[in-house]
């Protein structure tokens, strides 16, 4: 179907797909996703593209609801600095569509790090490969597919603030 779903398959690994009705003029793709498919936006998780200052590209696994940490997020990719990636860069790099890019199934392998919020939930949600499309799976089996370092990189809001 996707990528991200053959590399799963190929991987013999569970996981349920979820469909929605994407909307083009959602303003955040992932908080669409929580919104549509009736799930906390704590456990739904965006797929962002950073570029070091050597220009390799990083990918980071955030919740939706969080703010990636730049600075976290080169302390644990042991580099100067980071900055998000030019967004034709990421579609070039991943083979996807911003608003669509998953973290599984990307054309290159990228170190990928996992915000460690992640590790609270028993199935967490990403990008299928494609708006409209999420994968549940369970945190380690995102990380093992990944090869992903689980780290703190998000800015998260303080609970019970609105939440």
């Amino acid at each position: 179907m996707t990528p991200a779903t053959r590399a799963l398959d190929k991987a013999g690994i569970d996981y349920r797909l979820h469909r929605y009705d994407h909307d083009p003029k959602a303003q955040s793709y992932g908080s669409e996703a929580a919104e549509m498919l009736g799930l906390d936006p704590a456990r739904v998780f965006k797929t962002l593209l950073v570029t070091s200052e050597s220009g390799e590209l990083l990918v980071a696994v955030v919740p939706v609801i969080g703010m990636l940490d730049l600075k976290a997020l080169a302390t644990a990719a042991k580099v100067k600095k980071t900055a998000m990636a030019n967004p034709a860069a990421a579609q070039r790099s991943t083979g996807y569509l911003l608003g669509g890019i998953s973290p599984l199934g990307q054309k290159k392998a990228l170190r990928t790090f996992i915000d460690s919020s992640a590790t609270q939930w028993s199935s967490l949600y990403v990008s299928g490969g494609r708006r409209g499309l999420e994968i549940e799976l369970m945190p380690q089996q995102l990380a093992l597919q990944t090869g992903a370092q689980t780290t703190s990189l998000a800015r998260l809001p303080a609970m019970g603030a609105g939440q």
